[in-house]
Protein backbone atom coordinates (compact mmCIF):
# COMPACT_ATOMS: atom_id res chain seq x y z
CA UNK A 1 0.00 0.00 0.00
CA UNK A 2 3.09 2.14 0.67
CA UNK A 3 4.80 1.45 -2.75
CA UNK A 4 6.48 4.33 -4.85
CA UNK A 5 4.69 5.07 -7.91
CA UNK A 6 5.86 7.73 -10.65
CA UNK A 7 2.29 8.54 -12.39
CA UNK A 8 -0.60 9.99 -11.16
CA UNK A 9 -3.92 10.68 -13.36
CA UNK A 10 -6.21 12.46 -11.92
CA UNK A 11 -9.47 13.31 -13.74
CA UNK A 12 -12.29 15.76 -11.53
CA UNK A 13 -13.73 18.73 -12.19
CA UNK A 14 -13.68 21.16 -9.24
CA UNK A 15 -11.85 22.34 -6.04
CA UNK A 16 -11.79 25.33 -3.81
CA UNK A 17 -9.67 27.73 -1.28
CA UNK A 18 -9.18 30.60 -0.19
CA UNK A 19 -6.78 34.08 1.11
CA UNK A 20 -6.43 36.91 0.25
CA UNK A 21 -4.72 38.31 -2.99
CA UNK A 22 -1.61 39.10 -3.28
CA UNK A 23 1.44 39.31 -5.85
CA UNK A 24 2.24 35.68 -8.10
CA UNK A 25 4.88 34.69 -5.54
CA UNK A 26 2.86 34.50 -2.58
CA UNK A 27 2.73 31.23 -0.85
CA UNK A 28 5.70 28.98 -2.61
CA UNK A 29 4.63 25.21 -2.08
CA UNK A 30 7.64 22.94 -0.47
CA UNK A 31 9.24 20.35 -2.60
CA UNK A 32 9.10 17.22 -0.63
CA UNK A 33 10.44 14.14 -3.36
CA UNK A 34 10.20 13.69 -6.66
CA UNK A 35 7.33 14.75 -8.48
CA UNK A 36 4.60 12.17 -9.96
CA UNK A 37 2.76 12.41 -13.27
CA UNK A 38 -0.62 13.96 -13.26
CA UNK A 39 -3.14 14.24 -15.79
CA UNK A 40 -6.62 15.54 -14.78
CA UNK A 41 -10.01 15.11 -16.63
CA UNK A 42 -12.78 17.34 -15.88
CA UNK A 43 -16.16 17.11 -17.02
CA UNK A 44 -19.21 19.96 -17.48
CA UNK A 45 -22.25 19.64 -15.39
CA UNK A 46 -22.19 15.79 -14.19
CA UNK A 47 -24.23 14.83 -11.60
CA UNK A 48 -22.97 12.73 -8.46
CA UNK A 49 -25.63 9.86 -9.09
CA UNK A 50 -25.66 9.47 -13.14
CA UNK A 51 -23.39 6.42 -13.26
CA UNK A 52 -24.04 3.10 -13.97
CA UNK A 53 -23.25 1.19 -10.35
CA UNK A 54 -25.31 3.80 -8.85
CA UNK A 55 -28.02 2.65 -9.93
CA UNK A 56 -29.93 5.56 -10.49
CA UNK A 57 -31.03 5.45 -14.18
CA UNK A 58 -31.57 1.59 -15.03
CA UNK A 59 -30.38 2.26 -18.38
CA UNK A 60 -27.32 4.07 -18.24
CA UNK A 61 -23.82 2.61 -19.07
CA UNK A 62 -20.90 3.96 -18.00
CA UNK A 63 -18.62 0.85 -17.74
CA UNK A 64 -15.27 2.77 -17.19
CA UNK A 65 -16.80 5.02 -14.34
CA UNK A 66 -17.87 1.26 -13.16
CA UNK A 67 -14.48 0.12 -13.51
CA UNK A 68 -12.84 2.70 -11.58
CA UNK A 69 -15.40 2.16 -8.67
CA UNK A 70 -14.65 -1.32 -8.89
CA UNK A 71 -11.00 -1.11 -9.11
CA UNK A 72 -10.81 1.96 -6.86
CA UNK A 73 -11.94 4.57 -4.42
CA UNK A 74 -16.05 6.10 -4.77
CA UNK A 75 -16.00 9.37 -2.59
CA UNK A 76 -19.56 9.49 -2.45
CA UNK A 77 -19.96 12.25 -0.71
CA UNK A 78 -18.03 15.31 -2.77
CA UNK A 79 -19.53 18.68 -2.70
CA UNK A 80 -18.40 21.89 -4.67
CA UNK A 81 -18.60 25.59 -2.61
CA UNK A 82 -20.10 26.63 -5.58
CA UNK A 83 -21.98 24.80 -8.11
CA UNK A 84 -21.42 27.03 -11.37
CA UNK A 85 -19.05 26.16 -13.90
CA UNK A 86 -16.37 29.40 -14.20
CA UNK A 87 -16.78 29.75 -10.11
CA UNK A 88 -15.92 25.97 -9.58
CA UNK A 89 -13.45 25.77 -12.38
CA UNK A 90 -11.48 29.07 -10.31
CA UNK A 91 -11.38 27.08 -7.70
CA UNK A 92 -9.85 24.29 -9.36
CA UNK A 93 -6.96 25.76 -10.38
CA UNK A 94 -6.24 28.55 -7.75
CA UNK A 95 -7.48 26.65 -4.57
CA UNK A 96 -9.63 29.62 -3.10
CA UNK A 97 -13.20 29.97 -2.19
CA UNK A 98 -15.61 31.82 -4.72
CA UNK A 99 -15.71 34.82 -2.64
CA UNK A 100 -11.98 35.00 -2.60
CA UNK A 101 -10.96 34.60 -6.21
CA UNK A 102 -13.71 36.57 -6.88
CA UNK A 103 -14.61 34.67 -9.77
CA UNK A 104 -18.57 34.64 -8.89
CA UNK A 105 -20.15 34.26 -11.62
CA UNK A 106 -19.27 33.14 -15.80
CA UNK A 107 -19.05 36.76 -16.66
CA UNK A 108 -16.69 37.58 -14.13
CA UNK A 109 -12.80 38.16 -15.58
CA UNK A 110 -10.31 36.83 -13.83
CA UNK A 111 -8.45 39.17 -11.00
CA UNK A 112 -4.65 40.04 -11.32
CA UNK A 113 -2.72 38.46 -8.91
CA UNK A 114 -4.44 34.70 -9.15
CA UNK A 115 -1.92 32.16 -8.81
CA UNK A 116 -2.73 28.75 -10.41
CA UNK A 117 -1.74 25.60 -9.50
CA UNK A 118 -0.05 23.94 -12.24
CA UNK A 119 2.32 27.22 -11.84
CA UNK A 120 3.96 25.27 -8.49
CA UNK A 121 4.11 22.59 -10.73
CA UNK A 122 5.83 23.94 -13.07
CA UNK A 123 8.69 25.09 -10.12
CA UNK A 124 8.68 21.38 -9.04
CA UNK A 125 9.90 20.44 -12.92
CA UNK A 126 6.60 19.20 -14.50
CA UNK A 127 5.65 19.95 -18.36
CA UNK A 128 2.29 20.90 -17.96
CA UNK A 129 -0.20 20.55 -20.67
CA UNK A 130 -4.51 21.81 -20.99
CA UNK A 131 -7.01 20.68 -23.91
CA UNK A 132 -9.91 21.95 -23.94
CA UNK A 133 -12.81 23.73 -21.95
CA UNK A 134 -10.92 26.71 -20.38
CA UNK A 135 -15.19 28.45 -19.26
CA UNK A 136 -13.98 30.93 -16.81
CA UNK A 137 -12.25 34.92 -16.78
CA UNK A 138 -10.26 35.43 -20.14
CA UNK A 139 -12.15 32.93 -21.98
CA UNK A 140 -10.53 33.76 -25.24
CA UNK A 141 -9.37 30.52 -26.21
CA UNK A 142 -5.60 31.67 -25.72
CA UNK A 143 -3.10 30.59 -23.61
CA UNK A 144 -3.39 30.64 -20.01
CA UNK A 145 -0.75 30.77 -16.77
CA UNK A 146 0.66 27.52 -15.98
CA UNK A 147 0.75 25.40 -18.78
CA UNK A 148 3.51 25.32 -21.48
CA UNK A 149 1.43 23.26 -23.65
CA UNK A 150 -2.16 24.57 -24.59
CA UNK A 151 -5.16 23.62 -26.94
CA UNK A 152 -8.28 25.78 -25.71
CA UNK A 153 -11.53 25.95 -26.82
CA UNK A 154 -13.55 29.34 -26.74
CA UNK A 155 -16.17 30.03 -24.63
CA UNK A 156 -18.37 26.80 -24.36
CA UNK A 157 -16.90 25.32 -27.75
CA UNK A 158 -18.38 22.79 -29.87
CA UNK A 159 -19.40 19.43 -30.15
CA UNK A 160 -18.93 19.18 -33.66
CA UNK A 161 -16.35 20.22 -35.72
CA UNK A 162 -14.28 22.43 -33.14
CA UNK A 163 -12.02 25.32 -33.51
CA UNK A 164 -8.71 24.92 -30.90
CA UNK A 165 -6.26 27.07 -29.55
CA UNK A 166 -2.83 25.39 -29.80
CA UNK A 167 -0.48 27.54 -28.38
CA UNK A 168 -1.59 30.82 -29.88
CA UNK A 169 -2.57 29.55 -33.25
CA UNK A 170 -6.08 28.26 -34.08
CA UNK A 171 -6.72 25.21 -36.01
CA UNK A 172 -10.52 24.77 -37.29
CA UNK A 173 -11.26 20.53 -37.60
CA UNK A 174 -14.14 19.88 -39.88
CA UNK A 175 -15.31 16.00 -41.16
CA UNK A 176 -17.36 15.53 -38.61
CA UNK A 177 -14.56 15.74 -35.83
CA UNK A 178 -16.21 15.03 -32.29
CA UNK A 179 -14.99 17.44 -30.05
CA UNK A 180 -14.85 14.62 -27.14
CA UNK A 181 -12.75 11.93 -29.09
CA UNK A 182 -10.25 14.64 -30.30
CA UNK A 183 -8.97 15.86 -27.08
CA UNK A 184 -9.00 12.69 -25.74
CA UNK A 185 -6.61 11.71 -28.59
CA UNK A 186 -4.64 14.78 -28.35
CA UNK A 187 -4.03 14.23 -24.95
CA UNK A 188 -2.96 10.71 -25.15
CA UNK A 189 -0.80 11.65 -27.82
CA UNK A 190 1.33 14.57 -25.44
CA UNK A 191 1.55 11.83 -23.00
CA UNK A 192 3.11 9.40 -25.44
CA UNK A 193 5.63 12.34 -25.90
CA UNK A 194 6.64 12.90 -22.64
CA UNK A 195 7.45 8.96 -21.87
CA UNK A 196 10.42 9.38 -24.29
CA UNK A 197 11.56 12.68 -21.40
CA UNK A 198 12.82 12.25 -18.11
CA UNK A 199 10.42 15.01 -16.58
CA UNK A 200 7.21 14.43 -15.02
CA UNK A 201 4.49 15.81 -16.74
CA UNK A 202 0.54 17.55 -15.68
CA UNK A 203 -2.38 16.82 -18.40
CA UNK A 204 -5.40 19.06 -18.12
CA UNK A 205 -8.17 17.15 -19.93
CA UNK A 206 -11.49 19.42 -19.93
CA UNK A 207 -14.37 17.89 -21.58
CA UNK A 208 -17.09 20.35 -23.02
CA UNK A 209 -19.70 17.09 -22.55
CA UNK A 210 -22.21 16.85 -21.04
CA UNK A 211 -22.97 20.73 -21.08
CA UNK A 212 -25.97 21.89 -22.93
CA UNK A 213 -27.15 21.41 -26.12
CA UNK A 214 -26.64 18.02 -25.33
CA UNK A 215 -24.78 16.85 -28.47
CA UNK A 216 -23.89 12.80 -28.79
CA UNK A 217 -21.48 11.25 -30.59
CA UNK A 218 -23.03 9.41 -34.00
CA UNK A 219 -22.24 6.26 -31.92
CA UNK A 220 -24.48 6.89 -29.46
CA UNK A 221 -27.28 9.36 -30.68
CA UNK A 222 -30.55 7.65 -30.29
CA UNK A 223 -29.23 5.20 -27.98
CA UNK A 224 -31.84 6.19 -25.56
CA UNK A 225 -34.64 7.84 -26.91
CA UNK A 226 -37.46 5.05 -26.33
CA UNK A 227 -35.57 4.62 -22.58
CA UNK A 228 -38.88 5.45 -19.61
CA UNK A 229 -37.72 7.69 -17.22
CA UNK A 230 -39.01 8.27 -13.69
CA UNK A 231 -39.56 11.30 -12.02
CA UNK A 232 -37.66 11.97 -8.91
CA UNK A 233 -39.90 11.76 -5.42
CA UNK A 234 -39.57 15.62 -5.15
CA UNK A 235 -40.87 16.38 -8.72
CA UNK A 236 -44.05 18.05 -7.00
CA UNK A 237 -42.16 19.54 -4.45
CA UNK A 238 -43.12 22.79 -4.34
CA UNK A 239 -46.78 21.97 -5.01
CA UNK A 240 -48.52 25.25 -6.76
CA UNK A 241 -50.91 27.23 -4.98
CA UNK A 242 -51.36 28.14 -1.66
CA UNK A 243 -49.46 25.93 0.87
CA UNK A 244 -51.66 23.81 3.04
CA UNK A 245 -53.13 25.93 6.29
CA UNK A 246 -53.62 23.60 8.99
CA UNK A 247 -56.89 22.76 10.29
CA UNK A 248 -57.98 24.41 13.15
CA UNK A 249 -59.84 23.89 16.51
CA UNK A 250 -63.24 25.23 16.26
CA UNK A 251 -63.76 25.50 20.29
CA UNK A 252 -59.86 27.05 20.91
CA UNK A 253 -59.37 28.48 17.85
CA UNK A 254 -55.70 27.21 17.93
CA UNK A 255 -54.24 24.26 16.09
CA UNK A 256 -55.89 21.08 16.34
CA UNK A 257 -53.68 18.37 18.33
CA UNK A 258 -51.37 16.79 16.26
CA UNK A 259 -50.98 19.34 13.58
CA UNK A 260 -48.27 20.58 11.94
CA UNK A 261 -48.77 24.16 11.82
CA UNK A 262 -46.09 25.53 9.33
CA UNK A 263 -46.69 22.35 7.04
CA UNK A 264 -44.14 20.11 5.25
CA UNK A 265 -44.38 22.54 1.50
CA UNK A 266 -42.94 26.02 3.32
CA UNK A 267 -40.64 26.45 0.55
CA UNK A 268 -39.22 29.15 -0.77
CA UNK A 269 -41.26 30.91 -3.61
CA UNK A 270 -38.28 31.77 -5.71
CA UNK A 271 -38.25 27.67 -6.38
CA UNK A 272 -42.11 28.03 -7.44
CA UNK A 273 -41.12 30.81 -9.87
CA UNK A 274 -38.19 29.38 -10.63
CA UNK A 275 -40.25 26.60 -11.59
CA UNK A 276 -42.16 28.49 -14.40
CA UNK A 277 -39.56 29.98 -16.25
CA UNK A 278 -36.40 28.10 -18.49
CA UNK A 279 -34.82 26.38 -15.38
CA UNK A 280 -38.09 24.57 -15.13
CA UNK A 281 -39.25 21.64 -16.01
CA UNK A 282 -42.46 22.94 -17.77
CA UNK A 283 -40.92 25.17 -19.51
CA UNK A 284 -37.21 23.61 -19.98
CA UNK A 285 -34.59 25.85 -21.95
CA UNK A 286 -38.03 27.51 -23.38
CA UNK A 287 -37.52 24.26 -26.31
CA UNK A 288 -40.65 23.72 -27.50
CA UNK A 289 -40.01 20.71 -29.66
CA UNK A 290 -38.75 18.61 -26.42
CA UNK A 291 -39.85 17.58 -23.17
CA UNK A 292 -37.38 17.32 -20.10
CA UNK A 293 -37.36 13.95 -20.16
CA UNK A 294 -36.29 14.02 -23.27
CA UNK A 295 -33.35 16.27 -22.48
CA UNK A 296 -32.74 13.96 -19.59
CA UNK A 297 -32.08 11.30 -22.62
CA UNK A 298 -30.14 13.64 -25.04
CA UNK A 299 -28.03 14.13 -21.66
CA UNK A 300 -27.13 10.42 -20.80
CA UNK A 301 -26.25 9.76 -24.26
CA UNK A 302 -23.66 12.49 -24.40
CA UNK A 303 -22.21 11.32 -21.06
CA UNK A 304 -21.24 8.10 -23.34
CA UNK A 305 -18.63 9.37 -25.38
CA UNK A 306 -17.19 11.33 -21.57
CA UNK A 307 -17.08 8.46 -20.58
CA UNK A 308 -15.41 6.38 -23.47
CA UNK A 309 -12.40 9.22 -22.63
CA UNK A 310 -11.84 7.73 -19.35
CA UNK A 311 -11.27 4.33 -20.85
CA UNK A 312 -8.97 5.17 -23.46
CA UNK A 313 -6.70 6.99 -20.79
CA UNK A 314 -6.89 3.96 -18.88
CA UNK A 315 -6.28 1.53 -21.59
CA UNK A 316 -3.00 3.70 -22.92
CA UNK A 317 -1.33 3.27 -19.02
CA UNK A 318 -1.96 -0.03 -19.35
CA UNK A 319 -0.81 -0.45 -22.59
CA UNK A 320 2.19 1.84 -21.68
CA UNK A 321 2.80 -0.48 -18.81
CA UNK A 322 1.95 2.67 -16.26
CA UNK A 323 -1.44 1.63 -14.75
CA UNK A 324 0.32 -0.03 -11.80
CA UNK A 325 1.54 3.44 -10.84
CA UNK A 326 -1.15 5.48 -11.85
CA UNK A 327 -4.01 7.64 -10.12
CA UNK A 328 -6.83 8.49 -12.06
CA UNK A 329 -9.41 10.49 -10.78
CA UNK A 330 -12.90 11.44 -12.29
CA UNK A 331 -14.98 14.28 -10.97
CA UNK A 332 -17.88 16.57 -12.37
CA UNK A 333 -17.34 20.65 -12.07
CA UNK A 334 -20.66 21.00 -10.44
CA UNK A 335 -24.02 18.84 -10.32
CA UNK A 336 -27.12 19.54 -11.85
CA UNK A 337 -30.94 18.89 -11.62
CA UNK A 338 -33.34 16.86 -13.64
CA UNK A 339 -36.55 17.06 -11.97
CA UNK A 340 -35.85 17.80 -8.11
CA UNK A 341 -38.03 20.27 -6.81
CA UNK A 342 -39.64 20.51 -10.25
CA UNK A 343 -35.60 22.23 -11.82
CA UNK A 344 -33.20 21.58 -14.09
CA UNK A 345 -30.16 23.09 -14.11
CA UNK A 346 -27.33 24.08 -11.16
CA UNK A 347 -26.74 27.10 -9.02
CA UNK A 348 -29.18 25.79 -5.48
CA UNK A 349 -27.73 24.02 -2.98
CA UNK A 350 -29.68 21.16 -3.29
CA UNK A 351 -27.59 17.55 -3.41
CA UNK A 352 -28.28 17.18 -6.84
CA UNK A 353 -26.93 20.73 -7.66
CA UNK A 354 -23.98 20.58 -5.17
CA UNK A 355 -22.73 17.01 -5.38
CA UNK A 356 -20.51 15.67 -8.13
CA UNK A 357 -18.65 12.31 -8.80
CA UNK A 358 -15.65 11.80 -7.56
CA UNK A 359 -13.87 8.59 -8.47
CA UNK A 360 -10.28 7.48 -8.04
CA UNK A 361 -7.94 4.62 -9.34
CA UNK A 362 -4.58 4.14 -8.01
CA UNK A 363 -3.52 0.54 -8.12
CA UNK A 364 -0.35 1.03 -6.53
CA UNK A 365 -1.59 2.70 -3.40
CA UNK A 366 -5.07 1.97 -2.54
CA UNK A 367 -6.90 -1.52 -3.44
CA UNK A 368 -10.51 -1.67 -5.40
CA UNK A 369 -14.21 -1.47 -4.25
CA UNK A 370 -13.49 1.75 -1.55
CA UNK A 371 -16.03 3.82 -0.57
CA UNK A 372 -14.67 6.86 1.60
CA UNK A 373 -17.40 8.06 3.64
CA UNK A 374 -16.36 11.35 4.65
CA UNK A 375 -17.26 15.14 3.28
CA UNK A 376 -14.85 15.84 0.31
CA UNK A 377 -14.88 19.47 -1.35
CA UNK A 378 -13.85 21.13 -4.80
CA UNK A 379 -10.80 22.63 -2.24
CA UNK A 380 -9.33 19.43 -1.44
CA UNK A 381 -8.58 18.83 -4.96
CA UNK A 382 -5.55 21.08 -5.61
CA UNK A 383 -3.73 19.85 -2.12
CA UNK A 384 -4.44 16.33 -3.15
CA UNK A 385 -2.85 16.50 -6.88
CA UNK A 386 -0.14 18.46 -5.09
CA UNK A 387 0.21 16.18 -2.71
CA UNK A 388 0.82 13.24 -5.53
CA UNK A 389 3.31 15.47 -7.04
CA UNK A 390 5.25 15.67 -3.93
CA UNK A 391 4.45 19.19 -3.76
CA UNK A 392 3.16 20.85 -0.23
CA UNK A 393 0.27 22.80 -0.48
CA UNK A 394 0.49 26.36 -0.70
CA UNK A 395 -0.66 27.99 2.44
CA UNK A 396 -3.80 29.71 1.26
CA UNK A 397 -5.59 26.52 0.53
CA UNK A 398 -8.12 26.10 2.87
CA UNK A 399 -8.65 22.16 1.36
CA UNK A 400 -6.45 19.12 2.29
CA UNK A 401 -5.06 16.36 0.80
CA UNK A 402 -7.25 13.14 0.57
CA UNK A 403 -4.74 10.75 -0.58
CA UNK A 404 -4.35 9.91 3.48
CA UNK A 405 -7.89 8.67 3.08
CA UNK A 406 -7.22 6.80 -0.03
CA UNK A 407 -4.25 4.90 1.75
CA UNK A 408 -6.77 4.22 4.70
CA UNK A 409 -4.76 6.33 6.94
CA UNK A 410 -6.46 7.48 10.54
CA UNK A 411 -6.26 11.40 9.73
CA UNK A 412 -8.65 13.92 11.28
CA UNK A 413 -10.94 14.98 8.80
CA UNK A 414 -14.42 17.97 8.52
CA UNK A 415 -17.58 17.05 9.20
CA UNK A 416 -18.87 19.39 7.57
CA UNK A 417 -19.07 21.52 4.54
CA UNK A 418 -19.89 25.43 3.38
CA UNK A 419 -21.64 26.52 0.05
CA UNK A 420 -21.86 30.14 -1.85
CA UNK A 421 -23.54 30.97 -4.71
CA UNK A 422 -23.90 34.96 -6.08
CA UNK A 423 -27.09 35.91 -7.71
CA UNK A 424 -25.97 36.11 -11.32
CA UNK A 425 -27.85 39.35 -13.94
CA UNK A 426 -28.21 37.29 -16.30
CA UNK A 427 -29.98 34.39 -14.73
CA UNK A 428 -31.81 36.28 -11.95
CA UNK A 429 -34.40 33.60 -10.93
CA UNK A 430 -31.78 32.19 -8.34
CA UNK A 431 -31.03 34.17 -5.53
CA UNK A 432 -27.73 34.83 -3.51
CA UNK A 433 -27.26 31.75 -0.95
CA UNK A 434 -25.18 30.35 1.75
CA UNK A 435 -25.13 27.43 3.44
CA UNK A 436 -23.71 24.60 5.52
CA UNK A 437 -24.07 20.92 5.83
CA UNK A 438 -22.88 18.79 8.22
CA UNK A 439 -23.24 14.52 7.70
CA UNK A 440 -27.27 15.03 8.63
CA UNK A 441 -28.56 18.04 8.94
CA UNK A 442 -28.27 21.26 5.69
CA UNK A 443 -29.32 24.64 6.48
CA UNK A 444 -29.90 27.18 3.47
CA UNK A 445 -29.83 30.97 4.10
CA UNK A 446 -31.12 33.47 1.29
CA UNK A 447 -29.99 37.06 0.95
CA UNK A 448 -31.80 39.92 -0.42
CA UNK A 449 -35.16 38.36 -0.98
CA UNK A 450 -38.08 38.23 0.93
CA UNK A 451 -39.01 34.35 1.26
CA UNK A 452 -38.02 31.34 3.48
CA UNK A 453 -35.11 29.84 4.48
CA UNK A 454 -34.50 26.09 4.94
CA UNK A 455 -33.11 23.43 7.20
CA UNK A 456 -33.13 19.66 5.95
CA UNK A 457 -32.98 16.11 8.09
CA UNK A 458 -30.91 14.94 5.91
CA UNK A 459 -31.18 11.39 7.42
CA UNK A 460 -35.16 11.30 7.60
CA UNK A 461 -35.55 13.24 4.34
CA UNK A 462 -32.45 12.52 1.93
CA UNK A 463 -35.12 14.51 -0.95
CA UNK A 464 -35.14 17.55 1.06
CA UNK A 465 -39.19 17.80 0.69
CA UNK A 466 -39.54 18.75 4.40
CA UNK A 467 -38.00 21.91 4.78
CA UNK A 468 -38.40 22.07 8.74
CA UNK A 469 -36.75 25.28 9.58
CA UNK A 470 -39.88 26.44 11.93
CA UNK A 471 -40.06 23.33 13.38
CA UNK A 472 -39.34 24.24 17.38
CA UNK A 473 -37.25 21.36 17.60
CA UNK A 474 -34.41 22.56 15.57
CA UNK A 475 -34.19 26.11 16.42
CA UNK A 476 -30.96 25.20 18.63
CA UNK A 477 -29.11 23.70 15.91
CA UNK A 478 -30.55 25.87 13.33
CA UNK A 479 -29.11 28.89 15.17
CA UNK A 480 -25.89 27.18 15.76
CA UNK A 481 -25.50 26.65 11.72
CA UNK A 482 -26.26 30.19 10.88
CA UNK A 483 -23.16 31.06 13.37
CA UNK A 484 -21.16 28.64 11.80
CA UNK A 485 -21.85 30.06 8.52
CA UNK A 486 -21.05 33.60 9.82
CA UNK A 487 -18.01 32.30 11.48
CA UNK A 488 -16.44 30.47 8.16
CA UNK A 489 -17.37 33.96 6.22
CA UNK A 490 -15.85 36.55 9.00
CA UNK A 491 -12.76 33.60 8.95
CA UNK A 492 -12.28 33.63 5.02
CA UNK A 493 -12.93 37.47 4.32
CA UNK A 494 -15.74 36.49 2.76
CA UNK A 495 -18.32 39.28 4.22
CA UNK A 496 -17.98 41.41 1.67
CA UNK A 497 -20.79 40.27 -2.14
CA UNK A 498 -18.50 40.56 -4.76
CA UNK A 499 -20.43 42.77 -6.78
CA UNK A 500 -19.54 42.44 -10.81
CA UNK A 501 -19.51 45.41 -13.60
CA UNK A 502 -23.38 44.40 -15.84
CA UNK A 503 -21.65 44.78 -19.76
CA UNK A 504 -24.85 43.89 -21.35
CA UNK A 505 -28.36 45.81 -21.44
CA UNK A 506 -31.13 43.20 -19.91
CA UNK A 507 -34.22 44.33 -22.34
CA UNK A 508 -35.33 40.44 -22.60
CA UNK A 509 -37.54 40.17 -18.83
CA UNK A 510 -37.99 36.52 -19.70
CA UNK A 511 -34.83 35.80 -20.24
CA UNK A 512 -34.69 33.75 -23.58
CA UNK A 513 -31.56 35.23 -24.40
CA UNK A 514 -29.40 35.40 -21.88
CA UNK A 515 -27.58 32.20 -22.24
Amino acid sequence: MNKQFDFCVLSLAVLGGYSSLHARTYCEPEVKNRPLNVVFILSDDHRYDYMGFMNKIPWLETPNMDKMAKEGAHLKNAFVTTSLSSPSRASILTGLYSHTHKVVDNKAPLPEGLVFFPEYLQKAGYTTAFFGKWHMGNDTGAPQPGFDHWEGLQGQGQYWNPRLNIDGTWVQYEDSTYVTDLLTDHAISYMKQQQVKNKPFFVYLSHKGVHSPFSAAKRHAGCYQDKDFIKPPSYETPKYGITRLPSMDSLTGKAASGVDYYGNEMLPDWVKNQRESWHGVDYAYHDGSSSWQDLVRKYCETLRSVDESIGSVLSYLKEAGLDENTVVIYMGDNGFAWGEHGLIDKRQFYEESARVPLLVRAPGILQGGIQIEQLVQNVDIAPTILDCAGVKKADNMVGYSFLPLLKGEKVEWRDRIFYEYYWEFGFPQTPTMHGVRTERYKFIRYHGVWDTNEFYDLEADPYEMKNLIAEPEYQAIIKQLNHELYDWLESTDGMSIPLKRTERPHSDHRNIKNY
